[in-house]
């Protein structure tokens, strides 16, 4: 009877120690075992997410996502997500990395791990008749100009530069403001372990080569300040 419950206390600590090991320290070798890496991306966003024709997802992010299953030396699966979903499926472990348009914030930063440094950016421009020939976003003063409602930047641009809410749009000539970071995101509590550094790694990476900015060319997106600015900066 003694050694009965000898060997159930080693059983209960075994599985105690077991329990307390990190997930982080296990995505890995899991997305390796398997030999697939399942990221998040949008698949209704061009050029960043969307699908070609034949329903393939591909885009910006895509070809993010596929570098780093290349790095992985394993398979890529890429599962459609969108705003509202998006966080929930990496919580539910649908996804192992989420590259999804996702702007950072203090708030997000509490429900997944967002990896840093950031990968891209998106702001705020406006797209003007070509005949207006706007230089300058003072110019927009007393201007009608057409605005996502509940967009967060519509307070900002009618308070400063007068703007009100109709169409009247051609092409984006200004320089970008109140430029929001996007950031990949693992688990939360993968951020600062195995998988996490990985990313983090990988991104300073494409940061380093110019591969952000290739990418960006390739999908004839302009080009990124942001991008520009972090490629000087990273080390």
């Amino acid at each position: 009877m003694l050694q009965r419950l000898f060997m159930v206390g080693i059983f209960a600590v075994v599985g105690a120690l077991l329990a307390s090991v990190p997930l982080s320290a296990q995505t890995l070798d899991k997305i390796k075992q398997r030999g697939i890496l399942v990221v998040g991306t949008k698949a209704d966003y061009k050029p960043f997410g969307f699908r070609d024709p034949s329903g393939n997802i591909v885009g910006f992010e895509p070809d993010l996502a596929k570098d780093v299953a290349d790095r992985l030396g394993v398979k890529l699966q890429l599962e459609p997500v969108v705003s509202a979903n998006r966080m929930q499926f990496l919580q539910q472990g649908k996804i192992d990395l989420m590259l999804a348009t996702m702007n950072v914030t203090e708030e997000r930063k509490k429900t997944v791990g967002i990896v840093e440094p950031s990968y891209y950016a998106s702001g705020v421009n406006v797209l003007v008749n070509r005949k207006v020939a706007l230089k300058s976003w003072d110019q927009l003063k007393e201007q009608k100009v057409c605005g996502i409602q509940g967009a967060f930047y519509n307070k900002y641009v009618a308070e400063k530069y007068g703007a009100d809410p109709k169409w009247a749009a051609f092409e984006m000539p200004l320089e970008t403001i109140l430029t929001e970071p996007w950031g990949a995101a693992v688990r939360l509590e993968e951020r600062d372990g195995p998988w996490g550094q990985f990313v983090a790694k990988t991104i300073a990476d494409w940061h380093r080569t110019g591969k952000l900015i290739e990418t960006e060319k390739k999908w004839n997106i302009s080009p990124s300040a942001f991008l520009r600015k972090a490629r000087e900066q990273t080390p």
